[in-house]
């Protein structure tokens, strides 16, 4: 085989690890995500108190998250805020599923095609009036509440489960919820 084909070969190989890598995120070694989980509570609107700052969230404020069931089992994911910047709402909507089994919180969601990002959540309210979720890497951290205001004792249960899989507490943000 010549070198080049050989290289073609390697980025073809390589290209393809990316790619079932991106539909098939990972659960980080130290996240253990929640088990005995009911899809059914779990639905509904959420707001997001809190987070790591990414990306797609940048300078958003009174964000939510809004889960609903699909017809085909998957999970329809609603996730809207206001740019706190200049008033303008942004939304952004994507399908969810279940990584392994129905009855634990580990997912994966797709904003973007065959593009899915972990969504694991390790710790919930026995009533699903909050929920703490880990991503596929520190990146990603988000804490959901049913209401807009949240007590000392979740923020420190939050910082705490954020500490203990590798997330810098400084690094979560409070979100504003008007």
């Amino acid at each position: 085989m010549s070198a080049k084909k050989l290289l073609l070969a390697a980025l073809g190989l390589f290209a393809g690890y990316k790619l079932y890598k991106a539909g098939n995120p990972q659960i980080p070694d130290n996240v253990t995500p929640v088990t005995n989980f009911e899809l059914s509570r779990y639905l509904g609107k959420w707001f997001e108190v809190a987070r790591v700052e990414n990306r797609f969230e940048k300078g958003l404020i009174n964000t939510t998250a809004e889960y609903t069931l699909n017809g085909d089992g998957t999970v329809n994911v609603l996730n809207s805020g206001l740019v706190e910047a200049t008033g303008r709402h942004k939304r952004a909507s994507g399908t969810a599923v279940f990584v392994r089994g129905k009855d634990e919180g580990a997912l994966k969601v797709s904003f973007f095609g065959p593009f899915y990002g972990g969504y694991n959540i390790v710790d919930l309210d026995e009533d699903y009036q909050w929920a703490i979720i880990v991503g596929s890497s520190p990146k990603y951290f988000w804490v959901l509440s049913r209401t807009t205001e949240v007590s000392e004792e979740l923020r420190a249960r939050a910082i705490k489960v954020a500490s203990d899989v590798g997330i810098v507490p400084h690094n979560i943000k409070w979100v504003q919820q008007n």
